[in-house]
């Protein structure tokens, strides 16, 4: 589940997360290192700087889906020669990342600002704030007890800490983006009008944001109107029930919902794709046969991103 969940985050973030078109990033590696990418161009007696923009680092693509810099970092800024220095600075920058974002409304508790550092400054963190020298293959210490992760503890540590620092810029970056305007068909608010509603108010679910929320009043007006015609002549179950569809993961697993939504812009592949669909998935070998018809349609219509059953 992770796995996919990094895949579809490197590849939405590669594709859309750039002001100058695409540009492929690696989690956390080319996020974490694109300063020491610049530090190896320049002499060690000087200060180097990164330049986001002419670099694409992190904080250029934080500009871009923001529309502004954090404030207290500059956009180009000067980072001492002295390792510890330029660890201490590292550490307070991704502080202030980290501080941002949550006043942003992301929810980032477990991520501290150390397992956003390359290892070998998070060593350095290690061994300053242990008063003690760390064994990187083995994660022994000397000295007084300490949490202390090992390298393959804290690579894995590092991969999460940016996957979740990516998956809540998306969330209060550009989820917001999305119109919360009141649907106005008469037709769909009739067929609605027998559905539990959504409530859009912020305190109302300690799950879903209120443009979460929005997507699952999305989802709920496209599949309640369209699965009767999507599925009016299917010799696979017929028409699929009414549903209230409330997660984005259990109410999306056999296609259906995703299936209508599609159909209600791209009418043409109901019958080309569509309505070979199992409407009643009980077994995996139907789920499965759900989720191939649905992946053929998003390459049918050159959206498939990658996408993998």
């Amino acid at each position: 589940f992770y796995e996919k969940t990094l895949d579809a985050v490197k590849s939405w973030f590669t594709l859309f997360g750039w002001p100058k078109g695409q540009n492929p990033i690696s989690i956390p590696h080319s996020l974490r290192c694109d300063v020491c990418i610049v530090q190896q161009t320049v002499t060690p007696e000087k200060n180097f700087k990164r330049k986001v923009y002419k670099d694409k680092g992190f904080y250029e693509m934080l500009v871009h889906l923001n529309g502004q810099p954090i404030p207290g970092i500059a956009v180009s800024q000067s980072l001492s020669s002295d390792p510890v220095e330029r660890m201490f600075q590292l550490h307070w920058q991704h502080s202030e990342l980290l501080s941002f974002l949550k006043s942003q409304g992301a929810c980032l508790p477990h991520v501290m600002p150390e397992f956003l550092l390359t290892p070998e400054d998070y060593e350095l963190w290690t061994e300053v704030n242990t008063g003690m020298r760390v064994s990187r293959s083995s994660g022994k210490l000397s000295g007084k007890h300490s949490f202390v992760l090992d390298n393959r503890t804290f690579e894995t540590m590092s991969k999460r800490a940016w996957t979740d620092v990516l998956l809540q810029m998306y969330k209060v970056f550009v989820l917001p983006r999305i119109s919360s305007r009141i649907f106005s068909d008469p037709l769909s608010l009739e067929s609605l009008h027998n559905m539990p509603g959504i409530k859009s108010e912020p305190l109302c679910s300690n799950i879903y944001s209120r443009y979460e929320r929005t997507i699952l009043t999305w989802l709920n007006k496209n599949y309640e109107k369209n699965r009767q015609i999507v599925w009016k002549d299917s010799q696979r179950g017929g028409i699929p029930p009414t549903r209230w569809i409330v997660n984005f993961d259990q109410d999306l697993l056999d296609g259906l919902v995703l299936a209508a939504q599609i159909a209600s812009y791209c009418p043409y592949l109901i019958p080309t794709h569509f309505m070979k669909m199992y409407t009643d998935p009980r077994t995996h070998e139907q789920f499965l046969h759900n989720s191939l018809i649905l992946v053929k349609a998003l390459h049918a219509i050159s959206l498939d991103m990658d996408v993998k059953v």
